[in-house]
């Protein structure tokens, strides 16, 4: 039974072997490329391995009523407004941080800093939750008329497929079923992306062809197929900045089967950037990677570098420690947390929450609400106290498979590790002893003391910005 995220992608890599599914070609495109990720994600969740994000819906008023906003920003930052060239075009991350008093792209806003009077250059911005958050400046375009675009296209147009793609689909979705043990309704979701790619990929190709960039940075490929596909058509080099934790077992950048050879001619996975920009060495796995080694570039995580600083030189506070929540585990490590208070009573407990979860707790996470009870229990649902000064003052820190566990890392945090679905993403970590991985509340007082992780080099996991690797790149 696949009952871990192990092996729903071994699953998913043996399908792949067997039907050769990233080469598959259907209506033009390839389609299991294209929902690979969704997929993943749609089947985690039947499969119940992971709970809801518990982040706050928009309601049906928030979605009307933010559809005029829709309207105006199609109109007042439509990309494809003016016939200037840019030699450069940066799709960045919809999710934005209050960093230095603006709210910026924390993945890419050191790119318009490099770039700025250097080159000429456009942000193409797409809302978060329906809005825009960061400052608009003259070379910031939305993409909300595409978007708008590809809304009325999915809802007037319909696929007919062939007798083959049928019977291909069919059989796919019937060995999906038989091997997952649930119903998953593939047509839909190939028609579904099938469609989006498709008017995304004419749009951006014609926005390319206007523009003319010799280098487009996208944050968040996996999730850009279109934006991806159309550049590499054109010739233009796509490359990537990560923005998350990377492991063999993320199906975004894991493809043990790079290429597969068809009467002579050997194809290679269509849809994945010619270049990955990485925080450090240790993120990319060159034995599953569609890239070469050559490609994978560590050139640092400029955001963690700054936000770091003040606080990377202070000694940690003893008896002090912090679970860094995620909502899809949270109310599992709710529990553990209030568990590890109530058994450590001389510990200063810290729960952070995930932003997503703020507005939320109360009503989904009754333990907290017992726990903030107790004398040694705080539970953090704001930005007032940067998470890197909670590092520097925490002794330990328990998580699951949020990239923040890297970052504690950095300030010696001595790391537990709560054994959910998602541990397969820190595997390496586990096995080369830098953290220690448990089950229980009673399991993880037992080893406050007693693990002794491996010592690790800190750089591996973010380095200082390559000014240098990243202005060559840019000159080319």
């Amino acid at each position: 039974m696949a009952d871990n995220v192990k092996d729903i992608c071994n699953i998913f890599f043996d399908l792949e072997d067997k039907y050769k599914l990233n080469f598959l070609e259907i209506q033009g495109t390839y389609p299991w490329q294209l929902i690979r990720i969704f997929l993943y994600y749609h089947i985690t969740g039947k499969k119940k391995l992971f709970g809801s994000a518990q982040q706050q819906n928009l309601s049906l008023f928030d979605k009307i009523k933010s559809f005029m906003p829709f309207i105006k920003n199609s109109i007042l930052y439509n990309p494809f407004k003016g016939n200037e060239e840019k030699e450069i075009l940066i799709f960045d991350h919809p999710r934005k941080t209050l960093f230095q008093n603006e709210y910026k792209d924390i993945y890419s806003y050191f790119l318009v800093d490099l770039l700025k009077g250097k080159y000429s250059f456009e942000v193409m911005e797409s809302p978060y939750l329906n809005k825009h958050y960061a400052k608009h400046e003259d070379y910031i375009k939305y993409t909300d008329r595409i978007q708008l675009g590809s809304y009325a296209y999915k809802k007037r147009n319909k696929i007919k497929y062939s007798e083959k793609e049928i019977s291909i689909i069919s059989e796919i979705q019937e060995e999906l079923e038989n091997r997952f043990n649930l119903k998953v309704d593939l047509f839909t979701i190939i028609t579904n992306h099938i469609l989006n790619y498709k008017y995304d990929y004419k749009k951006y190709k014609e926005l390319f062809e206007k523009r003319k960039p010799k280098m487009i940075f996208v944050v968040v490929a996996y999730e850009n197929k279109a934006i991806v596909s159309a550049a590499k058509d054109l010739g233009i080099e796509v490359i990537e900045l990560q923005h998350g934790t990377i492991s063999d077992y993320h199906l975004g950048y894991s493809y043990p089967e790079k290429t597969r050879t068809f009467n002579g001619k050997v194809k290679e996975i269509a849809y994945y950037p010619d270049k990955i920009l990485t925080f450090g060495d240790y993120w990319i796995n060159n034995e599953v990677s569609p890239i070469e080694s050559e490609n994978i570039i560590p050139i640092g995580f400029p955001y963690f570098e700054a936000q770091s600083k003040e606080f990377m030189n202070k000694n940690n506070k003893t008896n002090k420690i912090i679970f860094i929540s995620q909502g899809v585990i949270g109310k599992y490590m709710s529990e553990i947390a209030y568990d590890a208070a109530i058994k450590l009573k001389d510990y200063e407990i810290i729960y952070k929450l995930h932003p997503g979860e703020y507005m939320t707790w109360r009503e989904n996470y009754d333990v907290l609400n017992k726990a903030s009870e107790l004398d040694n229990f705080k539970v953090v649902d704001n930005n007032n106290i940067p998470l890197y000064q909670m590092f520097s003052e925490s002794e330990i820190q328990v998580g699951a498979f949020s990239t923040a566990i890297y970052e504690g890392l950095m300030f010696n945090c001595k790391t537990f590790i709560l054994d959910l679905p998602g541990v397969e993403y820190l595997e390496d970590l586990i096995e080369k002893g830098y953290v220690c991985k448990v089950t229980t509340g009673d399991e993880l007082v037992e080893n406050l003391k007693t693990f002794k992780p491996t010592k690790y080099d800190k750089n591996f996991f973010f380095k200082d910005l390559d000014e240098e690797s990243l202005n060559k790149l840019v000159k080319k």
